[in-house]
């Protein structure tokens, strides 16, 4: 694959909503990934479920392997609730409704944590781990991009 070809590849990536794409062919692999913007997007509720992804950031272009997407804080053992895609973060899920976790809340794998809102949808984040959420790293409506940390949780 010459670079021409590559660089056709990323601006293809860019306008789609895909996440990533690896391709290999005889002279190689190559893996390209969106890069990490904030998107605001307005629309109608439509509830889709998602839980986080196993994926940490990478440049634009990358041939390096994914980690995992909760991983222990290196000066605690803090597990973090990242973001799996780019939208607008919501607490709740509309203005007249409860809020889903504050600080103190008791999470287990399954439990709807937040709403993500991508490309005028609404999509619940559910948590995959066992614990308590001790903080809150993203204020209501705020834009949070791929793999932002949303939640940090003691492990139960």
């Amino acid at each position: 694959m010459d670079l021409k070809q590559i660089h056709e590849l990323i601006k293809i990536v860019n306008k789609s909503n895909i996440g990533e794409i690896s391709i290999e062919d005889k002279d190689g692999k190559v893996t390209i990934k969106q890069k990490e913007e904030p998107v605001v997007n307005v629309a109608a509720p439509q509830h889709q479920v998602y839980t986080t992804p196993a994926a940490a950031p990478a440049p634009v272009v990358s041939a390096a392997p994914a980690a995992p997407v909760a991983a222990p804080s290196k000066a605690d053992n803090y597990i973090t609730i990242k973001s799996p895609m780019i939208g607008t973060f919501y607490r709740r899920p509309s203005p007249d409704k409860p809020i889903f976790a504050e600080v103190g809340t008791e999470v287990a794998p399954g439990k709807v944590v937040c709403i993500i809102e991508a490309m005028k949808l609404f999509n619940e984040i559910e948590s995959e781990i066992s614990g308590t959420i001790v903080k809150i790293l993203v204020d209501d409506a705020s834009p949070v991009e791929y793999d932002q940390p949303l939640f940090l949780v003691d492990p139960a």
